[in-house]
């Protein structure tokens, strides 16, 4: 069973005016979400720019998310790490906050080898009962878990459940598809291969379109899901239409954009950390222009 089928939100984490996590906002923005129809809220991971938070932010956003969320729809909590104790460290304390699937991300800076990736995600695998969706995205890490290795690994480890594929290269994804053969679960993790992603048998996106377009987001994935023409054609539109709200997210790095967007919405997230800054004024006024065309100010 999958961990969630639909929009799965890779949520913001909320600062104050002090640089605080902001824990009143995040569960606004938790409810927000759900209200709008999001089948998953994603905690810590690179959206919510987990690589920054201190060891003791990062579980108490887990917990907090956990108990906030009430078993509404699931939380999938970020707990990789360069480091496989400290990833298993997270692991085990988001499995002990009650969280319902682990977001682990190949191990980045110190990389690893193929062979590097199959014991990581196995010692973290073996330390927790939760389920694990690996995470894909080698723009980011420097290190790419080939077809053949995420299988293996699904196939060593039965908690070892999907993928969020960041990689964009279709080619790829359907070798792993085809390689996996109903082993693992794939999740899309980039908001403009939604659709692509789903047609190989993709169960969804883990989403940073989400944050500010939830309702519709979700309503892509399953009118698509659906197989009916007529839903089919709408999700198909929404995706097409979305292409530049989409590309003015990730004009800069992720998440500068996308906390401005909510920020433009009045959503009052706060700000960044460093080395996250400002946008440039070209980029933000980008921005506006795409937010303007999808009706979001």
């Amino acid at each position: 069973m999958a961990v969630f089928e639909g929009s799965g939100v890779a949520i913001v984490t909320p600062f104050t005016a002090d640089g605080a996590v902001n824990f009143n906002k995040l569960g606004e923005l938790i409810d927000f979400n759900i209200k709008n129809g999001t089948d998953a809220i994603i905690i810590c991971g690179t959206t919510g720019e987990g690589s920054t938070l201190s060891m003791d932010e990062h579980k108490e956003c887990i917990r907090f998310a956990v108990e906030h969320t009430a078993h509404r729809v699931p939380v999938v909590a970020g707990t990789g790490s360069n480091c496989t104790e400290t990833a298993i460290e997270l692991s085990q304390d988001a499995e002990k906050f009650g969280a319902d699937a682990l977001l682990v991300v190949t191990p980045y800076y110190n990389k690893a080898t193929q062979k590097g990736l199959v014991e990581h995600y196995s010692m973290i695998a073996r330390s927790v009962s939760l389920p694990i969706i690996m995470y894909n995205v080698p723009s980011r890490t420097g290190t790419n878990i080939q077809p053949a290795t995420a299988v293996e690994i699904a196939r060593r480890n039965e908690n070892v459940v999907a993928v969020k594929d960041a990689v964009g290269n279709l080619s790829q994804t359907a070798m792993m598809a085809h390689l996996a053969d109903g082993c693992l679960d794939i999740y899309s993790g980039n908001d403009d291969e939604v659709l692509p992603i789903l047609s190989l048998g993709g169960k969804g996106v883990i989403s940073v379109l989400a944050n500010v377009m939830p309702k519709e987001t979700h309503d892509m994935v399953m009118d698509y899901l659906s197989g009916e023409p007529a839903r089919m054609e709408k999700a198909r539109k929404f995706q097409l239409d979305a292409i530049p709200l989409i590309k003015a997210l990730f004009c800069e790095v992720n998440p500068i954009p996308v906390k401005h967007a909510l920020n433009l919405m009045g959503m009052e997230v706060g700000g960044l950390r460093h080395p996250l800054c400002e946008m440039e004024p070209q980029d933000l006024e980008l921005l506006k222009k795409a937010m303007q065309n999808m009706h979001l100010i």
